[in-house]
């Protein structure tokens, strides 16, 4: 298929346009897990659900888009680590409460640990508080 680089890249645009799953499988083991130490995702375990949960997202957040800081490959253990900023207005229906109108701007990253050249696992690293607050929505 091809580098892990160039797939753990497609992968993440793919994610975080909202692609969901349909848009993201193809670069993943069909059993990929998921983890994440943030309120919001704590009953996420698969991937796949992770990523319809980012499709969710992007309708909540019509705005939603990312900026890419670092993406870096790290061959010796076979994952790939990408820091962006996820910046989205509430406007949309859906989440916790009524569209409020407010911005986030959210430093986030992913390690995507590779099997073969499929993601098997992916860890997301956020602070959840620091978005959720600024939305409005605690």
């Amino acid at each position: 298929m091809g580098s892990i680089t160039a797939i753990a890249n497609a992968f993440f645009a793919a994610c975080e346009t909202g692609k969901g799953w349909e848009g993201c499988k193809t670069y993943c083991a069909p059993n990929a897990t998921f983890a994440a130490q943030a309120e919001p995702l704590a009953d996420i375990k698969a991937l796949s659900e992770y990523a319809d949960w980012m499709k969710g997202l992007m309708t909540i957040m019509p705005d939603g888009r990312y900026e890419v800081k670092s993406f870096a490959t790290d061959t010796e253990r076979n994952n790939v680590a990408a820091y962006a900023v996820f910046s989205g207005t509430h406007t949309g229906p859906g989440g916790p409460c009524e569209p409020t109108g407010k911005k986030t701007t959210s430093d986030y990253v992913y390690v995507m640990q590779f099997t073969g050249d499929k993601i098997s696992h992916m860890t997301k690293i956020w602070n959840s508080g620091v978005a959720l607050k600024q939305l409005g929505w605690i």
